[in-house]
């Protein structure tokens, strides 16, 4: 089946298989500098009826990847990202999943997102900002960003949700401790989570992807 020409570039994997009529829909974000190729590469080994769709992000970097917010590594004050355009990508891949869901004939009550780092950090502003549009959320050695959640997020119902959240113990790239955030304030507003480590940097090992999709098989 070839993409249908949308908002944002992205490639597919139809369902192979449908308990009904409406479809399931899981969202992969990648990370800074990757690429719609990178996360798709866990897509033959993920529950046959989703439908899943891999989106590239919109901001081309040199001399090749993509982003989804800059990130200047020489900032005077250190590490430095850009919040304006993150909040601009969150905006365009909620506007995505209902574009990419009336596309596809998807079911809108039941769509999931699986980042991986800065998709990560898209993929928790997309849920808490807008948990009426995401079921189930697998947050890869990310974090949560405050700043680019909606005014007035935390009025909104959230205890729908859940989400499975994983780091590496030894990441160099984003600090195990902001991780360690996201428990507490999924917690707050009433979100069923799993969170876990693991011994290994920026990265998903083999055993953190069989528990993502076990995860994903049992909150089905």
């Amino acid at each position: 089946m070839t993409p249908t020409p949308l908002s944002l570039e992205h490639i597919i994997r139809p369902n192979t298989s449908a308990t009904s009529d409406k479809i399931p829909s899981l969202f992969m974000l990648h990370g800074y500098g990757s690429n719609e190729e990178d996360l798709f590469s866990f897509a033959s080994e993920l529950p046959p009826e989703l439908f899943i769709i891999s989106v590239r992000a919109p901001y081309p970097l040199d001399p090749f990847g993509y982003a989804w917010y800059a990130i200047n590594f020489d900032a005077p004050q250190g590490k430095w990202s850009n919040d304006e355009q993150a909040i601009t990508s969150r905006e365009k891949i909620v506007d995505f999943i209902d574009e990419a869901s009336k596309a596809y004939g998807l079911d809108t009550e039941n769509v999931s997102l699986l980042g991986f780092s800065q998709g990560t950090v898209l993929s928790y502003a997309v849920a808490l900002s807008y948990p009426e549009k995401v079921k189930r959320l697998i947050a890869l050695s990310g974090y949560i960003n405050e700043a680019i959640l909606i005014d007035g997020y935390e009025a909104k119902h959230h205890s729908h949700l859940r989400c499975y959240c994983s780091h590496g113990q030894v990441d160099q790239v984003i600090p195990l401790e902001w991780a360690q955030r996201a428990p507490e304030i999924l917690k707050q507003f009433g979100i069923q989570h799993t969170f876990e480590e693991y011994p290994v940097g920026h990265g998903v090992s083999p055993q953190n992807f069989y528990a993502f999709r076990k995860w994903l098989e049992d909150n089905s």
